[in-house]
């Protein structure tokens, strides 16, 4: 029986079609204040963090597994990367989970 290594195969071109030192990027980003406005939206309030974590899920709600009759025929992958405002969710409910330890003290393991 011949066994093959099948290495994942990642479309680079889909994801981030302009490289970061392009010059086009900086000029053509049209979610650029989108982006700052969440990564500068601060976390002050127990009732806004618990709602952020409980809002924006720990891991992709899409990745799945199809099975019929007991079987496993196909994977639905994991496509959360290809939102552009993904890294300002992730690090949004990061702060609120962050608030919720350090200054309210409570234990997020509910949220996880």
């Amino acid at each position: 029986m011949l066994k093959t290594n099948v290495q994942p195969m990642v479309i680079s071109t889909f994801i981030n079609p302009i490289a970061e030192n392009h010059p086009i990027k900086n000029k053509f980003d049209l979610l650029q204040k989108v982006r700052q406005w969440f990564d500068n939206i601060e976390i002050n309030n127990p009732e806004l963090a618990r709602l952020i974590a409980k809002l924006i899920p720990a891991q992709c709600p899409f990745e799945r597994d199809i099975i019929v009759f007991g079987r496993k025929i196909g994977h639905i992958p994991p496509l959360c990367k290809f939102n552009p405002l993904y890294d300002q969710f992730v690090g949004l409910r990061f702060r609120a989970l962050c608030y919720l330890v350090d200054k309210c003290g409570e234990d997020i393991q509910s949220y996880c």
